[in-house]
């Protein structure tokens, strides 16, 4: 039983004593990084809600928490997220043979500057858009919050793992 456990054990304490520190969430960072600084991400979409910008830096801001060990300052920061919501539209996408859309699509995208200043190779300026298709005879304005909170929550995984999750 002792000659089973022994390589067992050399390998966990191999893998807890490497160079990074990981999470279950797939993140990977190192362990000189302590602080992140979420910018308010701007709203330069013409038809976005004014709520949008908010929704999406509290989400990143509580991913952040929630899945990683970096304190969030407003000052100074090993890694800094900001940026701006780019674009908010609705367009059809299934036309039926009359002519009329039987499917909508609400479109986000978010034009992010990240920038990990101890490890600069990690830095990115990219644009993370996400989509969601809703029944074109429902009401818009009654499915708006939850199919915002959805694509939000798409976005920010998404921002999240180009940062974080350098596999």
């Amino acid at each position: 039983m002792k000659i089973v456990l022994k390589p067992i054990l050399v390998s966990l304490l191999i893998m807890l004593c490497s160079c990074g520190v990981y999470t279950f969430s797939g993140a990977s960072i190192s362990n000189e990084i302590k602080t992140a600084n979420v910018h308010y991400f701007q709203n330069q979409a013409s038809l976005a809600p004014s709520n949008i910008p908010l929704l999406l830096t509290e989400s990143l801001k509580d991913k952040l928490i929630a899945e990683t060990n970096l304190l969030l300052t407003t000052n100074e920061a090993d890694l800094d997220f900001s940026g701006y919501i780019s674009n908010y539209s609705i367009k059809p996408v299934a036309i039926q043979a009359n002519e009329t859309a039987a499917k909508n699509r609400l479109t986000i995208s978010v034009k992010v500057t990240f920038v990990n200043y101890r490890q600069t190779e990690f830095d990115y300026e990219k644009t993370f858009s996400s989509y969601a298709d809703y029944d074109s005879n429902k009401d818009f304005s009654s499915l708006e919050n939850e199919l915002t909170t959805e694509i939000i929550n798409e976005l920010t995984e998404s921002i999240f793992n180009e940062a974080l999750a350098s596999w």
